[in-house]
């Protein structure tokens, strides 16, 4: 065989050879060169609530540290599934991302019909956040404490409403948290279309009690319309420093809401990397960091595998509490 055959044939094989090992070289050559477009976050709510505005907060950072504009897509719809879907089915190039928060665990909880499969169909990037809950009554309601609150409920059996944002919701969840671990506690679910009308009712005392994030219910709070007796993370927090933990009486109750980012199934491994990595360092701008706890929320940067792996011990607990309390969706 001529020696130029012998390269010719030399050279094929070992070409041969990378591309059987495509699967782990070819992400390397993507990442060199991703990001080469914008990049769409969809966002499966309406303008204004805490994805959007933690994504907005987000997108012009990340812009300027992947060099390349980062937009924002609003698709709101299903609880938050119709956005969510069609990422699922976007191309896995790093291109098309999703922010999603707590309410894409409660939802795999209690809808059997999800038009994705919340363990399959993504690639966990990056957690913003973490953020508990405010626990408010009606300003009639007697009680300023955690304890007042339960020793109130327990009083008058039967008497008195809890509101939420729906069916399944994580209101809902948080709520049937505190009486699955507070047995015999006596308080009725009244399910609204939505954040707001739950508010008014509140304010209105056709319900007495929501558990539902700081932005929704602290200006009113402060307005003097609602009255906030307790705070759902283990520990008393930042996001409202006076207000004594549910676990102060109820040991070991703890819920939080969190907010983060996914990508289709498939995205490559050091494509994931970079967008971790760039959402990591903007979290860690005292600027975004202040913001963030202005909204109710401490900005907590993760690694993918510790967001994937929250995601999925999210999913089993609430899972396995929607069962216990008869919990169910529209």
């Amino acid at each position: 065989m001529p020696r130029s055959t012998r390269l010719s044939a030399r050279a094929a094989a070992l070409c041969a050879i990378t591309l059987a090992g495509a699967p782990g070289a070819l992400p390397s050559i993507h990442a060199q060169t991703w990001p080469d477009k914008p990049i769409t976050i969809v966002v499966p709510y309406p303008a204004g609530g805490s994805n959007d505005s933690f994504a907005r907060q987000l997108a012009k950072e990340l812009g300027d540290r992947l060099q390349q504009p980062v937009i924002i897509d609003n698709r709101p719809g299903a609880s938050g599934n119709t956005g969510t879907g069609q990422v699922a089915k976007a191309a896995a190039d790093g291109y098309t991302l999703v922010a999603v928060s707590a309410s894409f665990a409660t939802n795999a909880a209690v809808q059997s019909r999800l038009p994705y499969d919340p363990g399959k169909s993504f690639t966990p990037v990056a957690l913003f956040a973490k953020g508990p809950l405010i626990v408010a009554v009606n300003p009639e309601f007697p009680a300023r404490t955690p304890a007042e609150l339960i020793a109130a409920i327990r009083a008058r059996p039967g008497l008195y409403n809890y509101a939420s944002s729906g069916a399944g919701s994580v209101n809902q969840f948080a709520t049937e948290l505190l009486k699955a671990q507070l047995s015999g506690l006596d308080i009725r679910h009244i399910p609204y279309r939505g954040m707001a009308p739950a508010v008014t009712d509140l304010i209105g005392n056709q319900t007495q009690l929501l558990i539902a994030s700081g932005p929704s219910l602290l200006p009113m709070v402060r307005a003097g319309k609602l009255r906030a007796v307790g705070i759902t993370s283990l520990e008393p927090s930042p996001i409202a420093p006076e207000l004594l933990p549910l676990a102060s009486s109820v040991p070991g109750y703890a819920f939080e809401l969190w907010w983060g980012l996914l990508a289709p199934a498939g995205t490559p491994a050091d494509v994931v990397g970079k967008l971790n990595q760039a959402v990591n360092q903007t979290l860690a701008k005292p600027q975004i960091a202040g913001n963030f706890l202005k909204e109710g929320a401490i900005a907590t940067p993760l690694s993918p595998a510790q967001f994937g792996a929250l995601i999925a011990s999210d999913v089993e607990r609430w899972k396995k509490l929607a069962r216990q309390q008869g919990i169910a969706a529209d």
